[in-house]
């Protein structure tokens, strides 16, 4: 698990150096495989921790995601990532961290809670997986635990459409979408430590629809 203070060192990164030669490159691949779309990209808060949960298309979607984000994001990503060699190594050196799926990861939920609280942008996929049929699936009730332990920071959820198209569940060679790739913003929100369960879930899900 990175620490806060390498967190925040490749945060900078990722500002000064990677993030505006990334977006080049990533819109330049896009427009060639989509092309693509970033709807209502103002309403993303540009200070401040902001927690941004995407549906789950593609293994592009953090590319994609990444791309339409006018903030370096922390992805939480699934564990097994962090054993390849090579992808392993671009997931910590850009700020990404670890969660064990198929049971509560408290030090990821944890960290997850720290780097918002400190002022950074997380991303989380709250599905917790791929959708193989593209249709939105159970939000995972981790989900509610980092908004109520990092209650205050807004959370903006944001839909991915037809990212699927180019990569399809299951490939792993990107091919052209043949139709437009959506990336639209929705209106940030902020919960309390009172807020129950159930009405995160809800809004999270009628928001990613």
């Amino acid at each position: 698990m990175i620490d806060l203070a390498e967190s925040a060192r490749h945060t900078k990164t990722q500002l000064k150096l990677w993030l505006p030669l990334a977006r080049v490159f990533c819109l330049g691949m896009l427009f060639l495989l989509g092309p693509l779309r970033c709807r209502n990209r103002s309403r993303v808060p540009k200070s401040g921790g902001v927690l941004v949960l995407a549906n789950h298309l593609a293994d592009i979607d953090p590319v994609v995601l990444q791309t339409c984000c006018p903030r370096p994001l922390h992805f939480m990503a699934k564990s097994e990532l962090f054993d390849m060699p090579f992808v392993g190594r671009m997931q910590r050196a850009f700020g990404s961290f670890p969660v064990n799926r198929g049971a509560p990861d408290r030090a990821a939920l944890k960290l997850s809670a720290t780097l918002l609280s400190a002022g950074d942008a997380v991303a989380i996929y709250p599905e917790g997986q791929l959708s193989e049929t593209g249709e939105l699936q159970e939000i995972k009730p981790g989900v509610s635990l980092i908004i109520r332990m990092a209650a205050g920071v807004p959370v903006i959820c944001c839909r991915l459409r037809n990212t699927q198209r180019i990569i399809p569940y299951g490939q792993i060679i990107p091919r052209p979408a043949f139709r437009t790739v959506t990336v639209d913003w929705g209106q940030p929100r902020v919960f309390d430590k009172s807020s129950s369960t159930e009405d995160i879930l809800e809004w999270i899900r009628k928001e990613l629809l």
